[in-house]
């Protein structure tokens, strides 16, 4: 069962236990010095009225002063740690989110367009300045209103009143706002994302947008995204608008009030100036940390939404890897599945059903079969991206689920529909800067996919950086670039889904006399519109319906 956003707004300040206790100290020395002022002042004018102008009246003057220095540097303290503090979560969320992104489970991405998950990081600003601006705001106003009515209370007995008043209007107005407020800001933010999601559609897609209509399509969907936005930005509001209006009813009510009574104990010799003066200061202060927190509640809804979206993502179930030694796949990899059965999630029926099949090593098979007919799930369960729902699934005779998938991982190569180069240079998406990669295997990489004369055509070769999604690049050779990374480690399996369908006839042909060679101990499953494949491959499996309706052995 997921948390509720409060819980987990409450565990992520555990993660900085530390750094909050030292500001909460800092607020509470901070607010002690602050309220001490009044009693200076208080002290002051009680000289000044009786005509005494000595040293201990410099002294009182002097250690005001002091005070007043005193709480600025307390302030500059707790900025020090908060800076610390946010920088912190910059680094703790950008790393849980380049950790967790790779290793969501593939179901989990079924309804989830990724780039829109990794928008949700900046939440994290969100989350950097509003936990700071609450730790240092809401710190110092809270302590100062607990601090101030136990003050005032000396004064006279009719401040506890003031003070149980104000506890309760606190009270009340988060306990009856606090579900409209944050239910509103969490819609508002799912629409904000809404609308930041189709503008990447836009960008991604502008040359489509350029015709007339098309653009008035863009522009008319962005307004209806931006009034869903602005129809709940509204109800939020309207939510922050109550509950300034109480407050400023009760500051109304409170300050007339105070004075009144305030006067009248002065008149009956209850309070003498210098005492009425120091309470109407403190009253003040005791008001304004009020009104910072009801104005501080805004910030508070930000950062439980911004915690809230970022915390859906660290739901989405992440990838279980076998810790244990594994030493399975050292020479030969065959694979084989009985009676394999897989649906996505929330759907009712099987894409795939009975899968029966055995991979030896080095066999080169094309999977062929109408669209829909199963053939690109069945390679992504192959190739340990998808778990199967039922049935088995043996990897050198031994079962899928315990075998350790990373090992898994190093000794296969995939294409998957739709893979494309990274923001980086040639070489950083061939090879991952992996050291272990020899620059023999980059050359005989790149020139059995036919990508040598390209890169000697350009002036920083290798080194040349490209855009995301290989943007500058022909179709053919950002596919080329992915293919050379699929084999440049030389892997025992390899798992294409249509992988040389950007490129012109004769190159295609050559390439897949390269992947299908003999030589080339590897095994090789692809599905792919190309007929040559089905030339060179040892096997074709037929699939209809999820099924496998045919496999036959050509060589």
């Amino acid at each position: 069962m997921n948390d509720t956003p409060l819980q987990r707004f409450f565990s992520f300040l555990k993660l900085d236990r530390k750094d909050i206790l030292q500001v909460f100290f800092y607020a509470i020395f901070a607010g002690l010095v602050s309220l001490s002022l009044p009693l200076g002042i208080q002290a002051i004018i009680n000289l000044i009225q009786s005509g005494r102008v000595s040293v201990s009246w410099i002294v009182l003057v002097l250690v005001v002063v002091l005070g007043v220095a005193l709480v600025g540097i307390l302030s500059l303290m707790q900025l020090r740690i908060t800076e610390n503090l946010q920088q912190k979560i910059f680094v703790r969320s950008s790393f849980e989110f380049s950790y967790r992104l790779p290793k969501i489970k593939f179901e989990e991405l079924y309804n989830q367009y990724p780039p829109e998950l990794a928008n949700r990081f900046f939440d994290t600003l969100t989350i950097q300045k509003g936990t700071s601006k609450l730790l240092i705001d809401f710190s110092t106003a809270f302590l100062q209103i607990i601090f101030g009515i136990v003050l005032l209370s000396l004064y006279h007995p009719f401040f506890i009143f003031f003070g149980f008043a104000l506890l309760v209007l606190l009270y009340s107005i988060f306990k009856f706002s606090y579900n409209s407020g944050l239910s509103t800001s969490l819609k508002e933010s799912k629409y904000k994302y809404k609308v930041v999601s189709w503008l990447q559609e836009i960008a991604r897609n502008n040359f489509s947008f350029r015709k007339k209509d098309n653009f008035e399509f863009a522009l008319s969907k962005n307004n209806d995204l931006v009034s869903q936005y602005l129809t709940y930005r509204e109800k939020h509001f309207a939510v922050i608008k109550r509950q300034f209006i109480q407050l400023i009813i009760f500051k109304v009510i409170i300050t007339a009030g105070l004075l009144l009574i305030g006067g009248f104990l002065v008149l009956n010799q209850q309070m003498n100036i210098g005492q009425f003066v120091a309470a109407e200061i403190i009253i003040l202060l005791v008001i304004n940390s009020v009104e910072k927190i009801i104005v501080g509640l805004e910030t508070f809804y930000d950062v439980i939404t911004a915690i809230e979206k970022i915390g859906q993502i660290s739901d989405l179930k992440t990838e279980d890897f076998n810790s244990k030694e594994a030493d399975y796949c050292f020479t030969n990899i065959s694979l084989e599945t009985e009676n394999l059965r897989f649906k996505f999630p929330d759907a009712t029926d099987y894409v795939l059903e009975k899968i029966n099949l055995q991979v030896l090593p080095a066999e080169k098979i094309f999977l062929e079969g109408e669209n829909g007919s199963g053939k690109t799930t069945l390679i992504r369960i192959l190739s340990g991206l998808l778990q199967p729902t039922s049935g088995s699934f043996f990897i050198n005779d031994d079962t899928y689920r315990k075998i350790d998938l990373t090992h898994y991982r190093s000794h296969i190569g995939t294409i998957i529909q739709g893979e494309t180069p990274f923001e980086g240079t040639i070489l950083e998406n061939i090879t991952f800067n992996n050291p272990s990669v020899s620059q023999d295997d980059i050359k005989w990489a790149i020139e059995n996919v036919k990508l040598g004369e390209f890169i000697k055509s350009l002036p920083e070769g290798l080194d040349t950086k490209i855009f995301p999604e290989g943007r500058q690049l022909s179709s053919s050779n950002a596919q080329k670039i992915v293919l050379a990374r699929s084999i440049i480690n030389k892997p025992k399996l390899l798992f294409y889904e249509d992988p040389l369908s950007k490129m012109d006839e004769k190159i295609a042909n050559e390439i897949i006399d390269f992947i299908t060679n003999p030589n080339n101990k590897w095994s090789v499953i692809v599905s792919s519109k190309n007929a040559y494949w089905k030339q060179k491959c040892q096997r074709i499996i037929t699939m209809n319906q999820g099924k496998i309706v045919s496999n036959t052995k050509i060589q």
